[in-house]
């Protein structure tokens, strides 16, 4: 039998947490990745529990730009191959732009944009190398349309929506896919 996994950023709570769930219940082993330590090992022993699944997890704040290399090394050191990724981390901010915390708002940036095109090339060669995977960035409706109030946001969604759409078209015939 094939060993499958996955990796999922933002893995603690929302669609991560689904995500893991669906990915276990499909007998994927699992790599988490979210900042929240104690609930990582609280779900990483439900999942090992209910689904019979390996799971290793990663706690990393992924506004810090080293993050994604240190997830690639940590993937890398336990021999693990990743047939699907799923950038889901993501958090916004909400107010007048001109009066929101500056480096909440480039945090922002960092996670919903910097981490997830760092994220998806590293992991992304290896998939072309072996011929095959999946990724799935996690965008927004908030992608289609400007956003008063949550401007960051919505344009981090919006770039998101526009890489992973060029990446899939770059990717074509690779046995690799993006998903937004």
């Amino acid at each position: 039998m094939t060993i499958k996994t996955a990796l999922i950023t933002g893995a603690t709570h929302g669609l991560g947490y689904e995500f893991a769930k669906i990915f276990a219940k499909n007998d994927y082993n699992l790599v988490l990745v979210a900042r929240d330590k104690e609930k990582l090992v609280a779900i990483q022993k439900e999942l090992i529990r209910d689904f019979k699944v390996g799971v290793l997890i990663i706690s990393k704040d992924l506004s810090r730009h080293t993050s994604s290399l240190e997830i690639y090394k940590e993937v890398q050191k336990n021999r693990i191959s990743i047939q699907v990724l799923v950038n889901n981390a993501g958090f916004a901010t909400y107010g007048k732009f001109i009066d929101n915390d500056l480096q909440e708002e480039l945090d922002e940036i960092t996670v919903n944009v910097s981490t997830l095109t760092t994220l998806t090339k590293l992991f992304a060669k290896d998939m072309v190398t072996q011929k095959t995977g999946r990724i799935l960035n996690v965008a927004s409706i908030a992608a289609f349309v400007p956003g008063p109030l949550m401007a960051v946001y919505y344009a981090t969604k919006s770039y998101v929506l526009s890489f992973s759409e060029a990446l899939s078209e770059e990717l074509k015939g690779t046995g690799v896919t993006v998903t937004a």
